[in-house]
């Protein structure tokens, strides 16, 4: 992309997603206000102004085109770390638009949990597609934890005007015979296996520390997890953990979660993965080998640094 093409995007991405006045996108860009107001005029005129509004920025650096080489990805996004905002402010609005972009009337989505995805939500414009519905993949959290599942299925849901389904099962049960036998209900073994049906799913990786989601909200304890680790876990996918090779873990923890099952989750066509912690690398890495991305939204630092091995 040309340099002055460039500015176009950028100009119309500040405008127009992160609701910039002219003359502070100006400042931004260091440029006069009526430059802006000329790029804005070329951005509508050329039709980088739609949905998707200017995602094609963070599509056209050269890191991203050898990532999707390296890694077999249909698209990556790359926010650069001298991006007009933190990227870890960038990524959700880009994540955002560019998942917009590949859904549509009837489109069914599949939505996992967590900080990243509430923070997707909450920068997604609304939309009214027609016959969307928005499926929870995996069981609920206790009412005190933020970013819960049921709440990232509802506000995207509420965001599309599409109808919300949610799983009304805990994430963990107390042992494996109840897990098992919430699973054979038919009204949760429906929903479970109808993941598999979806079309596109919205999700990041956890990590498998103290500070962890998946620690922090009750679901694992802490106390078990030097154990996991040296079983090799590495990543936390819908609420179940994963080894260094991306491969579900056949362990208590995961024995005990109401989730859908990994294998219907890879047969989803598009999966849609967002990761804004660069400290999430062991672990997206994992995803990665487990064949859990075709679409990527990272920071250009984390970037380098699974380009680096």
């Amino acid at each position: 992309m040309r340099e002055s093409d460039q500015t176009i995007h950028r100009a119309a991405w500040l405008y127009y997603t992160h609701n910039l006045r002219q003359e502070e996108v100006a400042r931004v860009l260091n440029i006069s206000r009526a430059s802006v107001a000329g790029y804005l005029r070329k951005a509508r005129e050329r039709g980088v102004v739609t949905v998707s509004t200017s995602t094609e920025l963070f599509r056209q650096s050269a890191l991203a085109r050898q990532l999707e080489d390296r890694l077999g990805l249909a698209t990556v996004w790359i926010v650069p770390d001298d991006s007009s905002f933190p990227p870890a402010m960038e990524i959700p609005f880009v994540a955002a638009n560019a998942f917009l972009s590949l859904i549509g009337p009837g489109t069914r989505i599949a939505v996992a949990w967590g900080r990243t995805v509430y923070h997707i939500a909450d920068a997604m414009e609304t939309a009214d597609l027609k016959g969307v519905t928005v499926s929870q993949i995996c069981g609920n959290l206790g009412a005190p934890y933020d970013y819960r599942p049921d709440q990232c299925t509802m506000e995207i849901a509420r965001r599309l005007n599409a109808e919300g389904i949610n799983l009304y099962a805990p994430l963990v049960l107390s042992s494996e015979d109840l897990a098992g036998a919430l699973r054979h209900e038919d009204v949760v073994d429906r929903q479970l296996a109808s993941i598999a049906t979806c079309d596109i799913v919205l999700y990041s990786v956890g990590g498998v520390e103290a500070d962890s989601h998946i620690v922090s909200c009750g679901a694992l304890p802490a106390e078990d997890l030097p154990e996991l680790h040296r079983q090799g876990a590495t990543g936390v996918i819908g609420g179940q953990l994963i080894d260094r090779g991306g491969l579900w873990m056949d362990c208590p923890y995961n024995r005990r979660v109401i989730s859908a099952d990994l294998d219907d989750v890879k047969r989803i066509p598009i999966r849609f993965m967002v990761v804004i912690e660069n400290e999430k690398h062991d672990a997206l890495n994992a995803a990665l080998r487990g064949g859990f991305a075709t679409h990527l939204v990272i920071s250009e630092e984390l970037g380098k640094r699974l380009l680096a091995g």
